[in-house]
């Protein structure tokens, strides 16, 4: 079998917010979105709700490459949505907007979503990222998904970035998940025996009519149905640059170590959902604030703890692909705390200094608005 290209591709989707109220724009000018993609052309599109936008990098050989690119995008929305009084914030959940007044986009895709989900769709003003890494042999992709199932929770943990909801803190770091639980095949993917058996699978749901394509499967971790990668989905949207490059670049190592283990002879041990999903609750809940469980140790451990674990298992991955600094600035989010962290501390400190609720949240969406800038110049 040959070495897998392990190429990466970047998705984000991003809210557009009014630059003087802060609130979501729920329709924002058709001529933005126009003008965004004459600049970056197939990069740029809608999303089911018209106050989101989402960009996708090209299929990139390096981290840096990739970098380079998502921050040319972020650029591009941040520079063409100020002419229109807009700005995009890069965090999964607004900190007050209200879903109901919320219109989604005129297409064919999403009308048929709409129709067929009813509220649960209608509440989705949500925003995730999304990160390809190029698997070319089908079998090995299914191999591979079994395998980093267990490291989800670890990638979420690092991205938090949705406390709160409609003006209320929920508690959570990362309250898309529970939002993104309505809708069907989502969570943390079966284990399968070979690529055969998950399109096996598959058909049977196609056959059914109850979905056209392997698009539909809106799982956390995907064999891809339009491209040779294997597709992370279960991390918010970090609302820094690195943060979001560090992310990314821990799945393309964990799944070239797990590759090379592959090559020895060699497998990650399996666990099953139920143990998998116990860890994902955590993550959503928690971020890495309370731990993960070690079910080789059969207890709860820090996360600065697993996660330096990981940095040695795949420091060689690291080098390999070009990741070090980027997985070394995982040890900063650690420190220094998620969006979800500091969105909080934000809200907090405006209260501590006289502002009312609405102003305290209101200081959250500036603060947003500057930290997904952070980083695109350098």
């Amino acid at each position: 079998m040959a070495p897998p290209s392990f190429t990466l591709g970047i998705e984000e989707e991003y809210l557009l917010v009014d630059l003087r109220t802060r609130d979501i724009v729920p329709a924002p000018p058709e001529e933005m979105l126009a003008a965004c993609q004459a600049i970056a052309p197939e990069q740029v599109h809608p999303e089911f709700l018209r106050c989101q936008i989402e960009v996708g990098t090209k299929v990139c050989a390096t981290l840096a490459e990739a970098r380079a690119d998502l921050a040319r995008l972020r650029g591009t929305i941040c520079e063409v949505g100020s002419r229109y009084g807009l700005a995009p914030i890069a965090a999964s959940t607004h900190p007050f907007a209200t879903w109901a007044p919320l219109q989604h986009t005129d297409r064919d895709r999403y009308n048929m979503l709409a129709r067929d989900m009813g509220a649960p769709a209608r509440r989705l003003m949500i925003c995730g990222m999304h990160v390809h890494v190029g698997i070319e042999d089908a079998d090995l992709r299914i191999d591979l998904m079994n395998q980093a199932r267990y490291f989800l929770p670890h990638l979420l943990s690092l991205s938090t970035s949705s406390p709160f909801w409609q003006g209320h803190d929920t508690g959570l770091k990362s309250y898309r998940l529970a939002v993104w639980r309505e809708m069907p095949r989502t969570g943390i993917p079966e284990h399968f025996q070979s690529y055969g058996e998950f399109r096996q699978q598959l058909q049977m749901l196609i056959d059914a009519g109850v979905i056209e394509d392997g698009t539909k499967l809106w799982w956390d971790l995907r064999p891809s149905w339009r491209f040779p990668t294997l597709e992370m989905r279960i991390s918010d949207v970090c609302t820094r640059l690195d943060d979001a490059v560090s992310v990314a670049a821990l799945f393309a190592c964990l799944l070239r170590m797990l590759w090379r283990l592959r090559t020895l002879n060699q497998t990650w041990r399996p666990y099953r959902n139920l143990l998998i999903e116990e860890n994902r609750w955590r993550a959503q809940r928690y971020g890495f604030g309370d731990g993960l469980v070690d079910y080789g140790r059969g207890a709860v451990v820090p996360y600065s703890e697993l996660l330096e674990e990981i940095l040695a298992h795949t420091a060689e991955d690291a080098e390999a692909l070009g990741c070090a600094n980027a997985l070394a600035n995982a040890r900063d989010i650690v420190r220094r705390g998620t969006s979800a962290d500091r969105q909080r501390a934000v809200r907090l400190d405006a209260l501590a200094a006289g502002a009312s609720e609405e102003e305290a949240y209101q200081a959250v969406v500036d603060w947003l608005i500057q930290e997904t800038r952070h980083g695109l110049d350098s």
